[in-house]
Order: structure tokens, then C-alpha cells, then sequence
């Protein structure tokens, strides 16, 4: 039977770096960059030994950066059109090579790519690396693309706005000038990047990534980035087929029959090769960046592809409208979406103190069609650290909701690397803001850091406290992937105890999992300060599912092996509980 997938998604350039430097818009020099190599055998069995099953290696393909490497035929990159010093990952510059800064040898960065693939492959654990569709770094230039590949942009007709098998979206007679800086920024903080002059020059202007059509974008702008154009007019004209209303309800072999028969814009076969290329060398899935911003049909092109080539593939994607869930799962045919909106934002709520725990069993009952696919999460790149005094100042507030995030449906669950040590993401990086360990700068993650204690990830410089946190999510996460109850029926019990229970509130959550061989009573208090005692009432239906008796049965729970009993009365389940703030039990029936 399947069993729960779990992914650590790290940033790859951070992951291995010992610098504690940490100078706002400090160099590489001056603040360190982690390797592919640090990645050791030893690192990567910590990693499973978290109770993971998927890497998601972030910032892998080669991105802008403010680093010489013309030396490994690399061009430089005009800072002005850089996010940070180090770049951002989804600013990607060649889609057929990795990020210089990652490998010990910039001449050999594929090769060592490649050895990381097979260490993690060794460790019996899956790579999933980033695709970025709806746009590049406006400095795209494929130095290393395969003989049959021409970059975005060859042959486009950059004498019109919009042509169907265009790449990028033009503004004629127009020179691309960058943002007119506000508020005190200053591209690099206002320091030399120590680089010669490597101004861009883009002539005519393109269409910006977020879809700013002026030749100068805002600040505010995706102002690095250039706008994919995947066969969609300026206007909104569609030019290519839809597909048939009841393709939601078939397979990828049927969708990947279709386009078969079908002329489809560049874009669309460009994107699709380069997928093609990274499971080749051994990728096992993507995660796809704002895939909302790109039309479904590409993506039942794209995917029945990929799953053509390998059935098992990894596909997630972000996508931020719940309106569009079922239409990106069937009809896109994606594995996995965010399940942010409603959701993790629910749960965000819950943790600030204001949130009622009453609006996550409604969420899930909306999305029990789907609930497998919604990807479940607390911390990511682009969410701010749950230990940061923007969000909740404490690492330990994250316990019942990583307890509820992992175990209320079949999902996939994801942990941000540095999360499991309470990483507060305080330091002030240059581009990046404090509350989010930034994605754009040379920057140390400092209890990350204490983790990896001079390279030995053995933990040996973590607080007590810490090293408590880092437990925690490891007893929670190994026991998520090997449980069978975990994979069956779900059935919240909140509703009926807030009505029949006295002391039970909103602060609380309860709910059942089970499958035949394993029954579990899962409940949560999300108090920063109350103790709550109560007697859980589990319906007088659920036990007769059950096949239980009147009698006392034996529970345990599985994270820290505390014992208890449920007594059947009248037919009805009864738990003694007493759950100190913050406190979770997965109880285990016996």
C-alpha cells in the first residue's frame, strides 16, 4: 500500500554554507555559498533519517548572478536587472546547465549535479528540481544547450507585438530601461560589483514576467524576468486547441494522444524538451513556479509528456486560486498543488491566536474530492519562518500545526529546511527582508548552521531546545511515512465535541484516521497558555465502523509512546484527555 510522501525542500545554496559572516549585500567572498558537495552521504542520511522520502533541490538551474565566471564561457550579468548579489533562482539564465556557484568546479557544475543525483538515488530518496514557465531572466543565453536546441527567442518576429510561435512578447520601437528606483533602493545596496560595465541591452524591449507591457517596469515589477508567451494573444486570443470538456476524466496516454495531433506554439515544445532533458539525467520530478500564469492546455501537454517518459514522475505545482484546483489536477494533469490558500493560511490564523481551529475541518471537507493531491505545508521560500518575531516569535507554536498539517489527509507534507531547528530567518541579507531566509543574497542560516556544525550534521552546536524541536519533527514525519491509517478513511470529530463536550473550544482540533489494520484518534491544542481536560467523545456510528465493544481498549501515542485507554459506553467512545498548551497526541488504538 502507499504510504505518505514527505519532502524536504532545501535551498541548495544555503544548505552547506559555514560562513556566519552574514554582512547585508556581503559578496560570495565575504559571506560563503554552500556546494553540490556538501550534500554528503552523511548530510543526505540525516535528511532520510528525518522521515523524508523527496529533495527538492531549489535554485538548481543556472540563474542571473553577480559573480565573474567568463572564465567557464558564462557572460556577466547587469546588476541592474539582478535581484541581490546572489539572484534569484527563478530569474533562470539557462535552462540546460546549473548554478556556477553551486559546484566546487564551475567547468565541471553539471557533472557534479549529476553525482548529487546519484547520492540522494543511493539513499533511496528522490530529486525534484524547479521549472519556471512562465518566464526567464532577461539575460537568457543557453552557452550549453544540446545541438538540436535554439534558445527563447531564436527566429521570434521581434517586429510585432505578439506572433503565435513568438517566444517573448515585444514592445517595437522600444529600448528596455530598468526601473526608476524608489524608497531609498539602490541596486547591490550601492556598492561596485567589483564586475566590468555589463549593461543589458534589449532592443526591442519585452514584455516584463508579471506582464508589465512597459519598456520601463515599476521597482515593484518582476523587472529581471521576461514574459513567456505560450499562444496567447494580447487580447487574450487563444491560439491553440482547447481541449475537450471530458478530458478531465482521462488518463495522460489519452492526453498525450491528443497533442500528438495537434501544432502547438514554440513555447510549449521548448518547455517540454527541457523536462525531458533533466529526467534523462536522472531528475525524478519538478516543482513548477506559478503555473496558474500559464494556460492548462499547456500543462496536458507538458505533463502527459513527462509521464510518458516516466509514469512515476513527481509533478507539484503552486497554484493560488481554489477555483482553479480541480482544473490544474484533472484537465493539467499536476500530482500535487499548494494547499495555501484556505488552508495553510487557515492554519497561519491559528497560530497568530486569532484563527478558530472549526475552519479546518470545512476546508477539508471541501477538498475531500482532491484532498490527496493538495500539498500540505508550514514553512516555504516564500513564507515567512514560523519562529520570526513577524509571525509568531516561537518555533514550538508550528507543533500542533505541523501535527495537523501532516496527518489530516492522504497529501504529501513538506518541511522547509531549518524549520526543524526553529530557524528565525532574523538576519537583515541586503535584497531579501528579515522573516523569510532569503532566496536572493550570500547569506548563513544560523540554526541551520548549528545543525550542520562544521559540516559533521550531527546537530552538535544545537540549544537543547533545538535539538527537542528537530526530535519532534522526527518521530512525527517517520511515523507519517510508514503508516497504513494515515492512507485510509478521515473523519473529524471537532464539531461533534465542541456541541456535547464541556471544556473543548476552538483552540482545540480532533479528528480520526483509520484503514483496517490501524485506527488513530488524532487531537491538538493550539493554546500558547490554556491546559485543556476533557472527555473526547468519539459517535456511537464511528465505533460500530470500528466493530469495537463495550469495553476499555489500550491506546499509545505514537510520538512520545504515552498511554491511555478509550472506554466504549452506551456504545459511545470515551478519552480522557489532558493536553498541556501547545500538546498533541496521535493516539494509536491497541
Amino acid at each position: 500500500m502507499n504510504r505518505k510522501i514527505v519532502i524536504y525542500h532545501v535551498f541548495t545554496r544555503l544548505f552547506g554554507n559555514t560562513n556566519t559572516n552574514n554582512k547585508p549585500w556581503g559578496t560570495v567572498e565575504e559571506n560563503g555559498v554552500g556546494k553540490f558537495a556538501d550534500f554528503t552521504k552523511k548530510a543526505l542520511t540525516e535528511i532520510k533519517g528525518l522521515g523524508v522520502t523527496h529533495i527538492w533541490y531549489t535554485g538548481v538551474p543556472h540563474h542571473a548572478v553577480i559573480q565573474d565566471y567568463t572564465e567557464f564561457g558564462i557572460s556577466n550579468d547587469d546588476p541592474d536587472v539582478v535581484k541581490g548579489r546572489a539572484g534569484s533562482p527563478y530569474a533562470v539564465k539557462d535552462y540546460y546547465n546549473v548554478n556556477p556557484d553551486l559546484a566546487i568546479d564551475p567547468a565541471k557544475r553539471l557533472q557534479e549535479f549529476k553525482a548529487l543525483i546519484k547520492r540522494t538515488h543511493a539513499l533511496d530518496m528522490k530529486v525534484i528540481i524547479d521549472i519556471v514557465p512562465n518566464h526567464v531572466a532577461r539575460s537568457y543565453q543557453g552557452k550549453t544547450n544540446p545541438k538540436v536546441v535554439t534558445d527563447f527567442g531564436f527566429g521570434d518576429d521581434t517586429s510585432v507585438e505578439y506572433q503565435k510561435d513568438n517566444n517573448f512578447y515585444y514592445i517595437p520601437g522600444s529600448e528596455f530601461h530598468t526601473p526608476e528606483w524608489r524608497n531609498g533602493y539602490t541596486p547591490l545596496g550601492g556598492n561596485t560589483p567589483n564586475l566590468p560595465d555589463s549593461k543589458l541591452v534589449e532592443v526591442p524591449a519585452k514584455w516584463t514576467g508579471n506582464g508589465s507591457r512597459s519598456p520601463q517596469p515599476d521597482m515593484n515589477d518582476w523587472y529581471e524576468t521576461v514574459r513567456i508567451n505560450y499562444g496567447v494573444s494580447p487580447d487574450g486570443k487563444l491560439d491553440f486547441d482547447m481541449l475537450p470538456n471530458d478530458f478531465g476524466e482521462r488518463d495522460y496516454k489519452e492526453h498525450f494522444d491528443y497533442w500528438k495531433k495537434k501544432i502547438v506554439p514554440s513555447s510549449w515544445r521548448k518547455f517540454r524538451d527541457i523536462a525531458l532533458y533533466w529526467l534523462n539525467m536522472g531528475v525524478d520530478g519538478f516543482r513548477y513556479d506559478m503555473a496558474e500564469m500559464v494556460p492548462v492546455e499547456f500543462w496536458s501537454f507538458m505533463n502527459s509528456s513527462i509521464k510518458m517518459k516516466n509514469p512515476d514522475a513527481f509533478i507539484m505545482a503552486e497554484v493560488y486560486n481554489p477555483d482553479l484546483y480541480r482544473t490544474y489536477i484533472h484537465k493539467g494533469k499536476m500530482d500535487y498543488l499548494y494547499d495555501k490558500v484556505d488552508f495553510y493560511d487557515g492554519l497561519k490564523h491559528i497560530m497568530k491566536g486569532y484563527g478558530w481551529s472549526d475552519h479546518l475541518p470545512v476546508v477539508q471537507n471541501g477538498l475531500k474530492d482532491i484532498e490527496h493531491h493538495m500539498l500540505h505545508f508550514l514553512e516555504n521560500h516564500d513564507e515567512q519562518r514560523i519562529a520570526s518575531p513577524e509571525f509568531v516569535g516561537s518555533p514550538d507554536i508550528g507543533k500542533p500545526a505541523m501535527v495537523v498539517s501532516a496527518t489530516i489527509s492522504t497529501s504529501p507534507t513538506m518541511l522547509y529546511f531549518g524549520q526543524e531547528v526553529g530557524e528565525p530567518a532574523a538576519e537583515h541579507a541586503g535584497f531579501g527582508s528579515s522573516s523569510r531566509t532569503s532566496i536572493f543574497d550570500y547569506i548563513g542560516v544560523p540554526n541551520h548552521q548549528r545543525w550542520v556544525n562544521n559540516k559533521k550534521f550531527d546537530g552538535g552546536q544545537l540549544s537543547s531546545d533545538e535539538a527537542d524541536l528537530r526530535d519532534f519533527y522526527k518521530r512525527l514525519l517517520n511515523f507519517t511515512i510508514g503508516s497504513e491509517g494515515l492512507m485510509g478513511a478521515y473523519r473529524e470529530i471537532h464539531f461533534y465535541n465542541k456541541e456535547l463536550t464541556e471544556n473543548y473550544t476552538h483552540r482545540v482540533l480532533s479528528y480520526v484516521r483509520w484503514s483496517a489494520n490501524q485506527k488513530l484518534i488524532i487531537v491538538s491544542n493550539f493554546d500558547v497558555n490554556e491546559h485543556f481536560s476533557f472527555d473526547l467523545k468519539l459517535p456511537v456510528d464511528l465505533m460500530n465502523e470500528w466493530h469495537l465493544k463495550e469495553k476499555s481498549y489500550n491506546l499509545i501515542d505514537v510520538l512520545y509512546g504515552d498511554s491511555n485507554s478509550l472506554r466504549i459506553e452506551n456504545g459511545e467512545g470515551h478519552i480522557s484527555i489532558n493536553l498541556n498548551p501547545l500538546e498533541s497526541f496521535i493516539f494509536e488504538l491497541k
